[in-house]
């Protein structure tokens, strides 16, 4: 079903991977395919002339950070041409159990991520504001955005102008929902 909307200029695919560790993606996301998986998803779907990307996230300082260049070179080499990523946000809903699950599979590290967190929200543990709430603001984020920006223009990411999908073909639904039965 991609291959033929592809063709007609009606789809892409961006993949979710915040890290190549599997002990990290396992305690992270632990129902979600393992980085390889989805490595080998943009691989085979590239491969079939599908439009991939990589949307590096969540980016969490102190945690896989770090993965960042390894993740776009990974990528890069299976295929994907776009690539993007998103600093860990925390809005109300679930700062808590974040909280929660940093202090029970990383004690040591929790309240390095939180602080690193909050210089990146403006004090604050969540920034709701557009402008900044994806990539965050301060030194740690330039850092993160200059580190993205430089293995992007290394690999070859991002190169081409992003091409806009054909939605010539969208129709709007009707005003009713449609029957399951």
């Amino acid at each position: 079903m991609l291959q033929p909307m592809a063709r007609e200029g009606l789809v892409q695919v961006f993949i979710s991977i915040g890290s190549l560790d599997g002990e990290i993606a396992r305690t992270l996301e632990p129902r979600a395919a393992a980085p390889f998986r989805r490595v080998e998803t943009i691989r085979r779907l590239s491969g079939s002339g599908v439009p991939c990307g990589v949307l590096v996230a969540p980016i969490i300082p102190f945690l896989n950070d770090k993965d960042m260049e390894a993740v776009l070179e990974a990528v890069s080499e299976a295929g994907a041409r776009m690539a993007g990523y998103t600093v860990l946000r925390l809005p109300w809903e679930v700062k808590d159990l974040f909280k929660d699950w940093l202090e029970r599979h990383y004690p040591l590290k929790a309240k390095h991520v939180m602080a690193r967190i909050r210089d990146m929200r403006g004090g604050r543990e969540n920034d709701p504001n557009f402008g900044s709430r994806m990539k965050g603001e301060g030194q740690f984020a330039e850092l993160l955005r200059d580190r993205f920006e430089i293995a992007c223009k290394r690999l070859g990411l991002n190169a081409e102008k992003r091409k806009l999908l054909d939605a010539s073909k969208f129709r709007r639904p009707g005003p009713q929902q449609g029957a399951l039965f």
